[in-house]
């Protein structure tokens, strides 16, 4: 059975593949990619509570990071314990549960603001007009870009995850976009450092943070730039792929979506029974950094290991029916947004902007069909979602 994730067929439908790994190879091993992966619920789970053995230090996707480019660049979730916990600290404060409630009636603003020409012409794309702006200019205003820079920036970033059918390789696009991303946060970074403001990245400027040795210091240029590429990146994409990935499925499951429009409470709940049934982030990858046991085989130290999040949220063994879209199922150990110390630290944000977004477009259309023959998925290396979903009010 081969698992290929950048394979095409595995991108439109990967589930059929899970279903067969979790009975049949629990632990699998991919010689031709040289990887092995965990795919049931409670062993993915297990890994990703034991950053100890499974480190993120290589980076979370199958390919490895260039070493060169994290010591220029260091982000949060390419590291492991104690200095991950010391920035994430200092980070986190951004997005505690106060700050984040702030930000409601901006999102809320936002969504409006988008969503009234698409109900004006009864329909268009759903990703490009609603679900990408919305967090595009979310997480841009927190980081003070200027609003014509935003569009290019997104295009980067979808081109930095970007990957072609059957090759492990980056491509080149997405080697030169991740470069001039860089280069764009470093400018930033050096303007503020010149005439600082009000914003996110000015105050990480003045940020002290404990070194190794217990000792005040200052976050460089290159952990700033780690923090604006993790924030940019992952704050766009996921909530871009989740709305997505649930304007697709409420049409495909009208009664579903006659749910929330009569109850809106059940709103947050769908939302994660989405990122449970449709996950965004179907893997995270890390290295053993110790011999491990898994179902009577040895997987040695240094091999790369792929945690399949969608298919652990599929796993027969911790939720009746998996394949069913059903938006009042009880949740109660997601793994969407990840577990342990790299559990996503912009979770909560990415939780209100489609709780948000969800409840804005409920009210204002009444029913809507998606031209599914027109959809788009994206070709990402462990994004699973749409690109583009046509739909039409009425």
């Amino acid at each position: 059975m081969e698992l290929n994730p950048f394979a095409r067929d595995f991108q439109a439908d990967p589930y059929p593949t899970y279903r067969w790994l979790r009975e049949h190879a629990p632990l699998y091993r991919n010689e031709a990619l040289d990887f092995w992966a965990l795919s049931r619920f409670r062993d993915v789970q297990a890994a990703l509570a034991d950053w100890a053995t499974y480190s993120s230090a290589e980076g979370v996707q199958l390919e490895r990071l260039d070493p060169e480019m994290s010591k220029l660049i260091p982000i949060m979730i390419h590291m492991d314990p104690p200095r991950h916990d010391r920035l994430r600290k200092l980070v986190s404060k951004a997005f505690t549960p106060r700050r984040v409630a702030e930000l409601e009636p901006f999102v809320r603003q936002i969504a409006e603001r988008l969503l009234e020409p698409l109900v004006a012409r009864g329909g268009g794309d759903f990703v490009s007009e609603f679900s990408a702006p919305l967090p595009m200019d979310v997480i841009f205003t927190l980081l003070h870009v200027p609003e014509g820079d935003r569009p290019h920036l997104r295009h980067l970033m979808d081109l930095t995850l970007e990957r072609d059918a059957d090759s492990p390789a980056l491509p080149s696009r997405a080697l030169e976009a991740m470069l001039e991303l860089a280069r764009y946060w470093f400018d930033l970074v050096r303007t503020l450092r010149r005439q600082p403001d009000d914003g996110l990245v000015a105050g990480l400027l003045e940020a002290e943070i404990e070194d190794e040795h217990g000792r005040p210091t200052r976050l460089s240029d290159g952990e700033i730039v780690g923090f604006c590429s993790l924030l940019g990146a992952a704050g766009n994409e996921t909530t871009t792929r989740l709305l997505a990935n649930a304007a697709v499925l409420f049409a495909q499951h009208p009664e579903q979506y006659a749910i929330i429009r009569a109850d809106p409470a059940r709103i947050p709940g769908a939302v994660e029974e989405v990122v449970r049934h449709s996950t965004p982030a179907q893997y995270t990858a890390r290295t053993v950094t110790r011999e491990a046991q898994w179902y009577g085989t040895t997987v040695p130290a240094g091999a790369r290991m792929l945690l399949l999040l969608g298919a652990a949220n599929r796993d027969e063994r911790e939720y009746p029916d998996p394949d069913t879209f059903r938006v009042t199922r009880t949740i109660t150990n997601p793994l969407g947004f990840g577990h342990g110390v790299h559990y996503c630290l912009g979770a909560s944000l990415a939780r209100l902007e489609s709780r948000v977004a969800l409840e804005e477009f409920a009210r204002r259309v009444p029913a809507y069909v998606v031209d599914e023959a027109r959809c788009e998925r994206a070709q990402m290396s462990n994004v699973h979602g749409w690109t583009r979903v046509p739909f039409a009010t009425g």
